[in-house]
């Protein structure tokens, strides 16, 4: 069980799209439209949708995706986008749908949020069809070979990061343990970003609220961070350090059949 404290998305959600602009996730646009495709999904589920980035893009791919998430600002955002999306509130670990209602259930970059994830993947087979799918995208720092600044400069992040992701073998097993018969993984995503100097200090990822990583840090602690920062880019004169996020989303999915 996830006991990490709640990052409160309702503060975040104002300027929360700004990651997408620095970073389409064209890597897992392309994986979701394959496996909609593959799927043959007709009814699809977006658990921690957020501000509908990925409930408006496979909109158009099949017949009904509903979103949901636990932020009512969140999903202020997605409405302001697009006001005839399937928008509801709830929690990832009580779906609020009857049992064999989707073909596909999706949750992005959104199961560290989850109180209990292992609750989550039995919920989530409980409302997929028989021959329904879970597919979680999601970084996994247990595989060791992520950079990430943020991880660097503001202390307690990766520590934090360790005990908010599960393993891509531990969500296997729960996969396996709740019926799924089979999974594949993935990488879905390479993100590979340089900021010299100054320039990380206008990264969406940077600021307070721009990561989750960071909005759960005090206000002391990350401003401790923004220091090391600074110190860095004063210390080096002429030569600017090099910030570096070198990060690999991964795609796990399980198959109901």
């Amino acid at each position: 069980m996830n006991t990490i404290s709640p990052v409160n998305y309702d503060v975040i959600a104002p300027k929360y799209d700004a990651r997408y602009a620095q970073n389409p996730l064209a890597g897992v646009s392309r994986e979701l439209r394959e496996l909609v495709t593959k799927s043959q999904a007709r009814d699809v589920l977006e658990v921690g949708c957020g501000t509908g980035h990925w409930v408006i893009e496979l909109h158009p791919l099949v017949r009904r995706i509903v979103g949901l998430d636990f932020s009512f600002g969140m999903l202020e955002q997605a409405r302001a986008q697009n006001d005839t999306l399937l928008l509801t509130n709830g929690d990832a670990n009580h779906l609020p749908f009857p049992s064999a209602r989707f073909d596909l259930v999706l949750s992005i970059n959104a199961l560290q949020h989850y109180t209990d994830q292992r609750a989550f993947i039995t919920e989530a087979r409980r409302i997929l069809r028989a021959d329904g799918a879970l597919a979680i995208v999601n970084l996994d720092p247990h595989i060791g070979r992520d950079q990430w600044y943020l991880y660097d400069y503001f202390e307690g992040v990766k520590a934090a990061d360790f005990r908010r992701f599960p393993s891509s073998g531990t969500l296997l097993d729960w996969m396996l343990a709740a019926g799924f018969v089979r999974a594949e993984w993935r990488v879905a995503e390479h993100i590979h970003q340089e900021f010299i100097g100054h320039e990380v200090l206008d990264n969406p990822f940077t600021q307070k609220n721009g990561s989750s990583q960071l909005a759960l840090l005090s206000d002391a602690a990350y401003t401790a961070g923004l220091d090391r920062i600074h110190a860095a880019i004063a210390s080096t004169g002429d030569t600017p350090p090099i910030f570096v996020t070198d990060q690999w989303l991964t795609l796990l999915v399980g198959w109901n059949h």
